[in-house]
């Protein structure tokens, strides 16, 4: 078990662009842990729109210090950098916002890197020390419940299923917040 002091929490959000500290519900989370007296890492991603996997990971380990002590909050395409990140190193535990396993059939999402090769969800468990969670909405109008359910059998995540939360593009999200406060004490 990680200690407090060394536990930190790195937020990777969507792809899209813009400032994430005042997107969705990032910059709460992060404002929310810090003011708990955690420590947690929210930057703007280079390569924002496309997400490239060969971009995003070497920034998640360099820039943002993801390791054995982590807990990375992955949304959306975050969600599958977070996965693919787990493949190959160590995390303290895996939150997954909105994941899913195929680019569906889009080529911008194609073109991230990130689906272009089975996912390695014996790697990833083994990988994260602690837990993976996963939480998912059947309402999400861009990810098919479908995907969302082959990553939680796929990483036997504790999945948190709504029926109403879409995307998750909200200002706030408290049960996400309640659920990595718990982690702290794992």
């Amino acid at each position: 078990m990680a200690a407090k002091s060394k536990l930190k929490f790195v937020i990777v959000p969507g792809n899209g662009g813009g400032d994430v500290t005042r997107a969705n519900w990032y910059g709460w989370l992060a404002r929310k842990l810090e003011d708990a007296g955690l420590t947690c890492l929210l930057k703007n991603m280079p390569d924002p729109v496309t997400a490239r996997e060969s971009i995003w990971l070497p920034f998640m380990e360099k820039e943002l210090g993801c390791d054995e002590n982590t807990v990375i909050v992955g949304h959306s395409s975050g969600a599958e950098a977070a996965m693919r990140f787990a493949e190959t190193r160590k995390v303290h535990s895996l939150v997954l916002v909105s994941a899913c396993v195929t680019d569906l059939g889009v080529e911008s999402e194609r073109a991230s890197g990130y689906y272009s090769r089975p996912w390695l969800w014996e790697n990833i468990r083994a990988n994260c020390r602690v837990k993976v969670a996963q939480f998912g909405s059947s309402d999400d109008p861009f990810i098919p419940f479908e995907e969302q359910e082959e990553v939680a059998k796929g990483l036997n995540s504790q999945f948190f299923q709504f029926s109403d939360r879409g995307h998750f593009m909200t200002s706030t999200f408290p049960q996400l917040l309640k659920y990595v406060k718990e982690l702290v004490d794992m």
